[in-house]
């Protein structure tokens, strides 16, 4: 089985963000970049697949040079190789399209994805891929089991789990649950000794056309101070929420 796993190359959660030129564009200085939470969790996966049942795992990345090394640490958890398709990842529907042109020439059984990105939260490539693909696609998966070309899968919907089944080739957007966070790799000295001689092919992108983007950026509006009510004073406790918060 060949499994593509799709990464992003998004900032660390803990970075300060800031933004540039009249908040029209992000500031990277001093940013800490990651792979996607949700992706790792995608590539997790894609191990287990790989060490039960011999499957092949390749990594992609939609994205500029600076990317590689969120793509050289996935290459040291475990995956056997890595594509940059060269161009800045700034409309959804434009990575979908190069990601459906990197899965067309590799012949990939089994394509899995973070449900989201956690930097811009667009939630829409994984979808997108699938149509372009005209393959199946199931959304929030929390659990995926592959045996032969069938695929059994379980998500999240609203009040509780729906399992599914299908064949391959399949597009798969995972979450927590596909797997917990105790069972994320971290690379060690070796895997990332090997993850230098791995191969990370460069591959130009098929269209500079983008649909949509981002005209202008805001920061949350910050946190008022917080004010103290005596537990005995019920009264003013409530002037303050209907008068003031105006909650009730």
């Amino acid at each position: 089985m060949k499994i593509l796993v799709c990464i992003s190359h998004v900032p660390d959660t803990t970075s300060k963000i800031n933004f540039t030129e009249n908040d029209t564009k992000f500031d990277s200085n001093g940013v800490q970049y990651v792979i996607n939470p949700y992706d790792e969790f995608a590539l997790t996966r894609a191990m287990w697949f790989k060490e039960k049942q011999g499957a092949t795992i390749t990594v992609v990345n939609v994205g500029t040079v600076n990317t590689e090394p969120t793509l050289r640490k996935a290459l040291a958890i475990g995956a056997d190789d890595a594509i940059r398709v060269n161009t800045e990842a700034t409309d959804g529907f434009a990575v979908a399209k190069e990601l459906a042109e990197v899965v067309k020439k590799g012949g990939f059984d089994l394509i899995l994805a973070g449900k989201e990105s956690i930097d811009y939260n667009g939630g829409m490539v994984p979808g997108m891929l699938a149509a372009l693909l005209d393959y199946n696609f199931v959304n929030a998966c929390i659990g995926l089991e592959i045996e032969g070309d069938s695929a059994t899968i379980s998500r999240e919907i609203d009040g509780g789990k729906e399992t599914l089944s299908s064949k391959l080739p399949l597009v798969i957007a995972g979450q927590k649950g596909l797997v917990e966070e105790k069972d994320l790799r971290i690379p060690n000295m070796r895997g990332i000794m090997m993850a230098r001689k791995k191969p990370l092919t460069i591959v130009e992108a098929t269209s500079n056309e983008i649909s949509t983007k981002s005209t202008s950026f805001e920061k949350p509006v910050a946190k008022s101070a917080c004010k103290i009510v005596d537990a005995d004073n019920v009264d003013e406790l409530i002037n303050l929420l209907h008068n003031e918060a105006k909650v009730i």
